[in-house]
This record gives C-alpha cells, structure tokens and sequence, in this order.
C-alpha cells in the first residue's frame, strides 16, 4: 500500500546501486525518489534519467550542487563550471530542485567572506538555473559543519541568501536534522511559506551520543529528540500541504542491513512520526 508524500533519498539506502533503488521503489510502491550526482554519474545521465522515467519515478531532488567557498579563481570558476553541469542534470533528470551545500571557510578566510563568496555564486547561478527550470534549494547545516562544509546555519540566514533573487530560482530546504534545534525555526519556516522559498522538505532524526564522524549521525525517524510532526505541520501550514518529503539518513547502521528491510522499517517510521 502506497504511503503518501513520501520520498527516498537514496543515501538512506546507501548499499542500493541506483537500479537495486528503482526496482526496490516499484516493489514498495514508493513513486518518489532523491538522487545524488556521484551514483548517477557512475550509471550514466541519460541511462538513469530513463531508468527513473520508464519506473514511473519522480525524482523530488538533485544533491548535491554548492561548495562556493574557494579563493582561487581557477578553482572557483571550476566549482562555478560544475554547478552548472549539476544545473543541466537535474533537469535531465526531470527536477526542478538542486539541494546546495554553500561550503566551508577557506583557509586564512572569515566567516563572513565565506557568506559573500555564497552569495555572489547564487547570482552568477541564479538565471542560469532559471533557463533550465531548475530551482536553487540553499540548505542549512547544522553549526557544527560551519567551518569546513557549510557557512549557511539557519534557515534565516539562508532565506536571506535567497532574498534578492526570483522565488523560481532560489528557494531553500527545510531539512529536520539541521534546524529542529534553532528558537526561530518555526517563525523561519512561516517565513519561508509566505515569501515562497519552500524547495524541499527533508526529514531525518537526531541522535545522541553522536557517532564519530557527526555527518552520519543522522537518525532513524523516531529513534532521536526531533519533533517530527510538529515541524511538518508548520511546514504544511506554511505552503507544503501536500508536497513530498524526503527521507534523508546518513547511518552506517541502515547501511549495514537489507535494503528492503531498511524501506519497510522507513515507511513504518514515517507513518509513525511524520504523517
């Protein structure tokens, strides 16, 4: 039976190959799916766009595009140069939604110079993506990846980020596992419906103790302190009613186990806390 809104990112799954993904999606009655850029490099774009396409797949979102922050013109311009390519994929792919990570602090740099070399990228990038139907979707990290993955912090700053530029181009995602600890995130998602930024919802739980290497730290729904519900009713009320949300867990645990096992576990989890 079919569970609505719900979308496998497929690094939950890690383990699937992107075919293992397709059939194991058809098997569950899962219509929905998030990519990553390495898997269907590797399986080919124009393979995996008709792979997807002929499973009667949606693919909600792209990941991932970003990594702004370097001050080396060449590298810089190479980083621009591969947005792009992520720009044309996702539209071969059939999403309107690239997720971006902004990208650390570059040595000898600032916080601060970090956010402008994001910004200054999106502008570049903006129209760009506009011409290929693709939407701009800034993800917030948590704090604890400011330094080396991620400038942008809270959905506030990414929403300001995000401000200058045409809603069709730039939106933002509202990930769980990033932001369900800010004392603003329910103001900032209100915030994000009415100004029309909403790109993507994603969802995955918060676990402690951490485990060593924090970006595989994230959660099986239910098993952390995230109040799952509660954020997805802001995020409906805030304009997503309706919309897909994406299960996205790093955990070397689920990668460990079948993956079927890991889908039935997930869509339980998600009736569970999510719906």
């Amino acid at each position: 039976m079919s569970v609505p809104r719900f979308s496998l990112n497929s690094q939950t799954i890690k383990q699937w190959s992107l075919e293992e993904l397709v059939s194991g999606c058809v098997a569950a009655d899962v219509s929905a799916v998030g990519l990553w850029r390495e898997p269907v490099q590797e399986y080919g774009l124009e393979r995996a766009a008709k792979l997807v396409r002929d499973a009667g797949l949606s693919v909600t979102s792209l990941c991932r595009g970003g990594f702004f922050t370097a001050t080396d013109p060449a590298e810089r311009a190479a980083k621009l140069d591969d947005n792009r390519t992520a720009i044309e994929e996702a539209a071969t792919l059939g999403t309107d939604t690239l997720v971006l990570v902004s990208g650390g602090i570059p040595q000898g740099g600032t916080v601060g110079d970090a956010r402008s070399m994001v910004a200054d990228a999106l502008a570049e990038l903006a129209p760009f993506a506009g011409e290929h139907g693709v939407r701009l979707a800034i993800e917030p990290l948590h704090p604890m990846f400011c330094s080396d993955r991620c400038v942008v912090s809270t959905l506030g700053q990414a929403l300001d980020l995000a401000a200058p530029f045409p809603t069709e181009q730039v939106g933002v995602v509202v990930d769980t596992y990033h932001i369900w600890w800010d004392p603003q995130v329910r103001e900032q998602i209100v915030r994000a419906g009415r100004e029309g930024r909403i790109a993507s919802f994603q969802v995955a739980d918060w676990i402690t103790p951490l485990p060593e290497g924090v970006l595989l730290g994230r959660g099986q729904l239910g098993d952390g302190a995230i109040e799952m519900r509660a954020l997805r009713e802001v995020t409906d009320e805030a304009g997503w009613a309706g919309r897909p949300i994406e299960v996205e867990i790093f955990n070397e645990a689920l990668w460990s186990r079948d993956g079927s096992e890991v889908l039935r576990e997930t869509l339980e989890r998600f009736t569970e806390h999510v719906l």
